[in-house]
C-alpha cells in the first residue's frame, strides 16, 4: 500500500498575504507603499530583493515590482521597512 495519494498539482493560493499586497500594489501603479516592518535592515533587505526577483508568484514577472529597504527614525524609534511598488514591467 503506497503513503503518497497521486492527484495532481496543488490548486493556486490566490488569497496569500504576497498576493494580497502584489493586488494592492497593483491597483496603485508606481506609488510606493510600506509593505513590511521586519525587525531588522537584514531582513528588509532580503523582503525587498524577494519582490523585485519576483521569488514569490504573486510578484511575478521578475520587474515588475520596484522594492527598496530603508531605515526610517521618527520621534526617536528606529523602524526597518520594505517599500514598494507596481511598475507594470517597466525598468
Amino acid at each position: 500500500m503506497s503513503n503518497v495519494e497521486f492527484v495532481g498539482p496543488p490548486p493556486a493560493q490566490r488569497n496569500t498575504k504576497h498576493a494580497r499586497i502584489a493586488r494592492e500594489l497593483r491597483s496603485h501603479p508606481r506609488v510606493w507603499g510600506v509593505v513590511r516592518k521586519p525587525d531588522s535592515i537584514q531582513r528588509a533587505a532580503s523582503a525587498a530583493q524577494a519582490i523585485r526577483g519576483a521569488k514569490l508568484a504573486a510578484y511575478v514577472p521578475a520587474g515588475s515590482f520596484e522594492a527598496v529597504a530603508r531605515t526610517v527614525t521618527e520621534g526617536g524609534v528606529v523602524e526597518y521597512r520594505v517599500y514598494a511598488r507596481y511598475v507594470g514591467g517597466a525598468k
